[in-house]
């Protein structure tokens, strides 16, 4: 977008662009959301910033009014598959907390120098200040929407120490912690429930919105903290439904609308719960209930459910361009605000195409019902109603040790599920969100048992990859079949040359086959002799 594109889009506090740039003020030295209520600068005293840093940088301080950092992230992250793009997504999941700048850079095959001179070049600040700004959004929510006492807050959010996390809050936003913290009370806005003495495990006292005894050192302990996530509506829940198909026993457990699991984070074991709720302000969001094992990794965890439920993504921008096609018009109309289904962990994600290849989604669950028996028993505190989760989805370490014995089907793709995950245990093989479309052809394409369409649903659930095209996908081939006006069959090359009318979102309209097959699965149509055999791949 030029200047005079994000100007018409602050004057007319366009909703949709909050999160994508920030509009500073040079006359106030305070930056705002694009929808900010506030009357509108004049063109000669404005300045944009894709991100917040960058305005920090800059000498300006989040706006009071409006609350800059509580929108839904960029979705450019997911779109573009760039340098800067790829170190935004691993600053999200806190690598730079992990591991530093040379870390993150090296995770990127570049120097820090040269890391360093990119941010700065396409997003107007470097690593230390896009990671520290992502403190200070974590840092706010909690302040906003908990009772956490301050010093478990600033480790949560990734801060060295309290007086690291007193300074960013105070320079950011011009407010003490306490300032910050009695404002939203004052306003309302998931007001704080403060725990006083221990609170039992699992237990939530009625009408909180936190509950947890006081966190000891680095350790949650079983206690149970709640928050709300943005979103960009509209939003279709319809992503629970795919996760409740898929729902591994003991890992995962779904029903209508709400979707809970176990995961391996850096620091050590969590457990998330999320449905979707509406925020005081009336707009959608997402209500998650966290555990974690270690405080540091709280926003790590929730970068990955934000993923896992694409939040940041732009519905309206999507629904645009796939709304306006007479094919899937009335798909659109029906279920507006489709979304990607993401991934918690990339490895986890590949061994779940390899399983689901060329046999049914019924078929690929009990495969990993067996295979879930090798996963690491949880040493976190069950909480009521979540008794069912009592394990971690195996490590591929565990699945090359034991895998064998419980695979079935033909020789060849049990061999190349054991290879690959040997690979990724030893680290021969590694995929993270730092990686592009191209990134995973290139390490994934010359391994036996791996094709084109497992690539691509590999980077459509770990990247968010927005134009992935699924070439000989049977559901996809289905649901073609079932738009309106279409009369059999359609071959593999023209579904291919069809799709790409969606294009820059050949990964959305692919939900919306995916649902439309799902629901009309009479008209499957086996292959003919005038038309090759089609992997029956598993979405």
């Amino acid at each position: 977008m030029d200047f005079w594109q994000q100007y018409r889009a602050i004057d007319s506090r366009d909703a949709r662009f909050d999160g994508q740039f920030v509009t500073a003020v040079a006359t106030t030295r305070i930056y705002c959301r694009p929808s900010c209520p506030a009357r509108t600068p004049k063109p000669a005293n404005v300045r944009f910033y894709q991100t917040s840093a960058a305005a920090h940088q800059a000498g300006y301080r989040a706006c009071k009014r409006c609350l800059p950092e509580a929108v839904p992230g960029t979705p450019d992250w997911n779109l573009r598959s760039d340098a800067a793009a790829r170190a935004m997504r691993l600053i999200s999941d806190g690598e730079v907390d992990r591991t530093g700048v040379t870390g993150l850079a090296a995770r990127l095959g570049y120097s820090s120098r040269q890391l360093n001179r990119i941010l700065h070049q396409e997003l107007g600040a470097g690593p230390l200040a896009l990671a520290r700004a992502t403190r200070a959004q974590t840092a706010r929510s909690l302040l906003t929407a908990t009772g956490l006492k301050f010093s478990d807050i600033a480790f949560a959010a990734g801060f060295s120490s309290i007086r690291s996390f007193n300074d960013t809050v105070q320079e950011v936003f011009a407010l003490t912690p306490s300032d910050l913290r009695g404002r939203a009370k004052a306003a309302g806005d998931n007001t704080p429930s403060r725990p006083t003495g221990t609170t039992p495990a699992g237990t939530t006292p009625a009408g909180s919105t936190l509950t947890g005894s006081p966190l000891a050192g680095t350790t949650l302990a079983g206690s149970t903290l709640a928050l709300t996530l943005p979103l960009r509506a509209p939003y279709d829940p319809g992503i629970f439904e795919f996760l409740r198909l898929r729902a591994v026993d003991g890992v995962e457990h779904a029903t209508d609308g709400v979707y809970e699991r176990l995961l391996q984070l850096p620091g050590g074991q969590g457990r998330f719960s999320a449905r979707l709720t509406t925020a005081p302000s009336g707009v959608p969001a997402l209500a998650v209930t966290v555990t974690v094992e270690k405080l540091p990794d709280l926003p790590v965890l929730l970068s990955r459910i934000r993923r896992l439920f694409d939040l940041d993504a732009d519905p309206q921008a999507v629904d645009g361009v796939l709304g306006a096609d007479p094919l899937l018009a009335d798909r659109v109309h029906l279920l507006p605000g489709i979304r990607l289904p993401g991934a918690t962990d990339p490895h986890e994600i590949l061994i779940r195409a390899l399983i689901g290849q060329q046999i049914t989604v019924k078929a690929a669950r009990g495969t990993l019902h067996r295979l879930a028996a090798l996963g690491t028993a949880s040493t976190l505190v069950p909480q009521p109603g979540a008794s069912t989760l009592h394990r971690l989805f195996p490590t591929p370490a565990q699945l090359a040790d034991g895998g064998a014995e419980l695979l079935t089907g033909p020789a060849r793709r049990r061999e190349s599920i054991l290879r690959v995950s040997a690979a990724l245990a030893e680290g021969s093989l590694h995929l993270g969100v730092e990686d592009s479309v191209a990134d995973l052809k290139r390490k994934l394409l010359p391994l036996p048992g791996i094709g084109p369409w497992t690539v691509g649903y590999v980077a459509l659930r770990v990247l968010g990859a927005p134009d992935i095209q699924l070439d000989n996908d049977a559901a996809l081939r289905t649901g073609w079949a079932a738009l309106p006006g279409q009369t059999g069959p359609v071959h593999p090359r023209q579904l291919s040359a069809s799709m790409e009318r969606f294009s820059p979102w050949r990964s959305y309209a692919t939900m919306h086959l995916w649902r439309l097959a799902a629901s009309h699965p009479a008209t499957r149509t086996p292959a003919t002799p005038a038309t090759p055999p089609v992997k029956a791949a598993t979405p």
